[in-house]
């Protein structure tokens, strides 16, 4: 399934995407895309849900965010050899893992909007994994039991705030509109191996990454399980895993955000995301 929230800014509307294509309404089958609808129980009531059944949504509604009240969003670093490489890190022994305030998740198509005093704003694409049931110190053999599935993310990064501003670098990811999610939420059954997903990113036009998941270091059920040893995942968690090679920071020289450029990213089969970038807020820019 896709599943998928629509409309004005704080007034979403659960939706699906059916076979043909077409958005279908899902407010009379449930009132959210929840914690409580990615569940084992959630997802598999909205399974035995005819679409035909439903009403069409007329028009090119705005897409939100697919998961609503989403309670952390963790991220990791460094998770593809030759993004380490161009960032002249090493690669890791372990996952590097950090938080990005929830405050900056906004809809798939929303603007992204440079920080004040910002000369270093940069894109970042990466899959999305939601946790759909409670994880703690789970095995890597049944960690992707706990997936209710997969998004494209936009793991926006400022990298001045992130590198040079001091502590850890939440302050580099976490600027209001750095989380970009969706279109939608492609459950886990739609997707049989979430590392075999190729990842691309344009600016402008201009492709700068072009990778695949199975060149992660770490897999997604290694990370499920390595972050449940530390905290539990809660439904409607999202993990962030990683970009591959082709960032801003990484071109010779760097190249980054600016007024009036225009991103758009992707994932096969999870969608594609496309945001006009500006310097100064705009109305109706963050979702719930």
């Amino acid at each position: 399934m896709k599943l998928v929230r629509y409309g004005a800014v704080g007034t979403e509307k659960p939706g699906l995407i059916d076979s043909a294509g077409a958005l279908r309404d899902l407010s009379s089958v449930i009132h959210d895309i929840d914690a409580k609808a990615l569940g084992h129980e959630g997802l598999a009531r909205l399974a035995n849900v005819d679409p035909r059944q439903l009403p069409q949504v007329e028009g090119q509604p705005r897409y939100g965010t697919p998961v609503a009240h989403v309670g952390k969003m963790i991220c990791v670093g460094m998770n593809y050899a030759e993004h380490a490489a161009e960032t002249n890190a090493p690669v890791p022994q372990m996952p590097v893992i950090f938080m990005k305030a929830t405050s900056a998740i906004v809809g798939p198509n929303d603007d992204v909007i440079i920080p004040q005093g910002s000369t270093k704003t940069d894109w970042e694409v990466e899959l999305g994994v939601v946790i759909g049931e409670t994880a703690r110190s789970v095995s890597e053999e049944e960690a992707l039991s706990y997936v209710a599935g997969y998004l494209v993310v936009n793991d926006l990064s400022e990298r001045d705030f992130q590198f040079e501003h001091g502590g850890q670098w939440v302050k580099g990811k976490s600027c209001d509109t750095f989380g970009p999610l969706g279109p939608w939420l492609v459950t886990a059954d739609d997707v049989p191996d979430p590392q075999n997903l190729g990842l691309w990113l344009e600016v402008n036009g201009h492709r700068y990454q072009n990778g695949h998941t199975r060149t992660m270091i770490f897999s997604v059920a290694k990370l499920v399980s390595h972050i449940s040893r530390y905290m539990t995942l809660q439904p409607g968690d999202v993990i962030s895993t990683g970009t591959p090679a082709g960032v801003g920071l990484g071109q010779k020289p760097p190249i980054y955000l600016r007024d009036g450029d225009v991103i758009e990213l992707g994932i096969e089969g999870l969608g594609q995301q496309r945001q006009q970038v500006h310097t100064h807020a705009s109305s109706g820019n963050v979702t719930a």
